[in-house]
């Protein structure tokens, strides 16, 4: 899972060499992390969230496979 988010994050930004995922492993859930440069936020959120809802859909579809339940923050 992180290695999608690391892939889908660093063909939407500028700066691909300064895109972070963190991992927190919870009891029940996975939380990715993703730190992108201040540039390249609105890249990855997109326009009224359309680009980081569709980065968590994906995300989401991959986890239903191994089942799992992963949440996607863009701190």
């Amino acid at each position: 899972m992180k290695e999608l988010v690391e892939i889908l994050a660093k063909a939407l930004v500028d700066h691909p060499e300064q895109v972070e995922v963190n991992e927190v492993v919870g009891e029940q859930s996975i939380i990715l992390e993703l730190k992108v440069a201040q540039d390249d936020m609105g890249k990855v959120i997109g326009k009224q969230g359309r680009i980081a809802k569709a980065i968590r859909t994906v995300v989401k579809a991959a986890a239903i496979k191994e089942e799992k339940r992963v949440v996607v923050e863009i701190i």
